[in-house]
């Protein structure tokens, strides 16, 4: 009998453990597109914004250069933690800036350090002089397939509220 409730506290602390190591996210919450709904965050690999795709199943961050006129977007895993190489030629984002449409259309960017290079890349880049002085918007990924999945109309806002 004693050697019973040892194991049984044993399994107990075993399946505590397996549970709180998880991300703690419930099943039925949405995805917003405006960061994380649940009692973690994750931080920006490049001091971006980060916009949740799915229900934690991906991310993009996004970086303004607003010198430049350019919006960067990094594909990321599940926790922004590793890149997420896509096969894909371009994604389109549509922005409200005042109220006026804008669109964005990134292109994939190579990147010698990493091996990436367009049609197998995490990272992608979309220029507009609007991005110049706005000093924020909203915006919607109109569609993106990443791996199995597609992420259509994933809406966020820069800079984050």
């Amino acid at each position: 009998m004693h050697r019973a409730a040892v194991t049984l506290r044993g399994l107990a602390v075993f399946l505590t453990a397996i549970v709180l190591s998880g991300c703690g996210k419930s099943p039925d919450s949405a995805s917003s597109g405006h960061g994380h709904d649940h009692s973690h965050g994750h931080t920006p690999k490049y001091g971006g914004v980060l916009v949740e795709l799915g229900h934690h199943e991906n991310n993009l961050e996004f970086v303004l250069d607003q010198s430049a006129g350019k919006l960067t977007a990094y594909v990321l895993d599940a926790h922004a933690e590793n890149f997420v190489r896509l096969p894909v030629e371009s994604f389109v984002v549509e922005a409200k800036v005042e109220d006026a449409p804008q669109t964005l259309t990134f292109r994939p960017v190579g990147n010698a350090a990493t091996g990436e290079k367009p049609g197998d890349t995490s990272q992608f880049e979309a220029t507009a002089d609007w991005l110049k002085t706005a000093p924020k918007f909203s915006g919607k990924v109109v569609l993106l397939p990443i791996k199995s999945e597609v992420y259509r109309d994933v809406e966020f806002s820069l800079p984050n509220p």
